[in-house]
This record gives C-alpha cells, structure tokens and sequence, in this order.
C-alpha cells in the first residue's frame, strides 16, 4: 500500500483535514500531501502514502497549473478573497490594460511573498504573526511563469489559466497586478489543474476515495524514461555514490536493478547517475 492519491479537494477544507480524512478511511500508517492548498483554494492535492511520502521534495520542485479569477479594484490583507479590505478604488482599467499588465508577468522574475503565508521565521509561520498584526516580509524570490492562457475579462473580473514554477503565490500575482494596475485586487478564486505529470482529470472527491485509488510509485513516474543498472552498481546507487560512464543523456530517470526491480529516481549529469530519491 504505498503509492499516490489524488484529490480533487473541496473550498473550505485544509489540506491536513484531508490527509488525515484519508489516512483514517484507506487505514494508512503514513499519508502526507506532496504540496498544500489553502482553505479556499480548491482542486487537484497530490497525496502520498506510506513510503510514497519520501518523494515530497520531487512534487514540491514540480511545475503546476492553475485556473484564477482576480477581482480588480480591492486589494485586502490577505490579498485574497478571505481577508479584510485593506484598500478601494472605482478607477477601473481596460479589458486591454488588464491584459498587457498580467501578460508582462510571463517569464523569469523576482516575486516577494505574501504576509500570509506558511514560510518562517524564526521557526513560526507568516500567518501566526500577521494574524497577531505583525507584517514581516520576506525576500524577494526567483519564480518562473510559462504561460498565461485562457484570458477572459469581464464585470472587473479577469480569469486565466496560468503555469508556473515552484514557489509562486498566485495571491501575490494578484496583489502586484493591482499594484500595477493602480485600483488594487485580489485573488479571487484559485483550482490547481496539474502538478508535475499528474491532472485533476483523474482525481476524485474524498468521499470517492477507497484503497484501488492508490497509483503505484512506479506508475506515477512512468513519464520517465528508465535506466537498467548493473548489480554491482546498486549498492552505489542506494548509498548516495555516482557512477560514472552510464552513456545517458542528462535528465531525471527510473532507475531499475537487473532483475527488473524499481528502486528510485536518479538523475544524470555529465554521464554520471546519482539518486535523487529511492523506493
């Protein structure tokens, strides 16, 4: 029973009910999400169980894709549709503006997080000390936006389809569109579609869930090509040693012994493998 599960996750739930909803229905010893959800956030929660749960790191560094809606001309402090309203304006920019603007976010850039968020410091989250009225910020970091699709504006509504690298607060895309705009906004409405090679076309409610939801971790990485090792190499590989002359081109691989056991995910560079995380 180790595997993923994927969730189509509701509005108003936090992400842990759901984890521990499921790890008590499918009767789990270990179920931990590969990467959280606001409360009012919804869609896709990627789910790992039992010896799954040691490839959080891999889905946490995935790409992800998310249908927004940012309501222009109200900014608040939580810069989405659950906090106070900080600010107002009725000078509402065009359907063309509005466009131009969220367009400029694509590519490379330096994006400083929200007050309300889970990053630390000093050991506590941002959100104990913002909800105390302590606003602390946080350097800017680097994030990458691979496209902005499905663009619709209307009623000072503006939705979209966006991807997005790692580390991206789709709430701070809101607020700095505001900014950018000069009426403020704020993230209205928030669905996560896909997270690395997994969709929200094949999760399932939490009330649908049973055991034969379970997709093995072999699976889940079938998008990988594989990597037969010999094995005298496998102990190296298991230990954390590179080995050299494997005649791969670089990229992240299945990794298999020759009896044809799955044992992990390696990755090449400059013709050496080494793992990247182990079954």
């Amino acid at each position: 029973m180790d595997g993923f599960i994927l969730v189509d996750k509701q509005k108003g739930v936090s992400s842990n009910f759901v984890v521990q909803d499921i790890k008590k229905k499918i009767k789990a010893k270990k179920v931990g999400h590969m990467g959280t959800l606001d409360p009012i956030a919804t869609g896709l929660l990627v789910l790992g169980v039992n010896r799954a749960t040691k490839f959080s790191n891999h889905f946490l560094e995935s790409d992800k894709s998310y249908d927004v809606e940012i309501s222009l001309g109200v900014s608040t402090d939580t810069d989405d549709s659950s906090g106070n309203i900080i600010y107002e304006s009725t000078d509402y920019p065009s359907k063309t503006l509005v466009k131009k603007e969220l367009d400029s976010f694509k590519g490379e850039s330096l994006q400083v997080p929200p007050f309300f968020s889970a990053l630390k410091h000093k050991g506590q989250p941002l959100y104990k000390y913002a909800r105390n009225g302590e606003f602390i910020s946080k350097p800017a970091r680097k994030i990458l936006i691979t496209s902005i699709e499905n663009f619709y504006f209307k009623n000072n509504i503006c939705s979209f389809r966006i991807k997005c690298s790692k580390g991206t607060y789709i709430r701070s895309i809101a607020r700095d569109l505001g900014e950018r705009l000069g009426c403020g906004a704020h993230m209205k409405s928030l669905k996560r579609i896909s997270q690395g090679n997994f969709f929200i076309s094949k999760a399932k409610n939490i009330n649908e869930i049973y055991l034969e939801d379970i997709i093995s971790i072999e699976e889940a990485f079938k998008n990988l090509d594989m990597i037969t090792i010999h094995s005298k190499d496998q102990k190296k590989f298991i230990n954390g040693v590179t080995i050299c002359e494997v005649g791969k081109k670089d990229n992240i691989y299945r990794v298999f012994s020759n009896n044809n056991t799955f044992i992990g995910i390696g990755e090449i560079k400059e013709n050496t493998l080494k793992h990247k995380q182990l079954v």
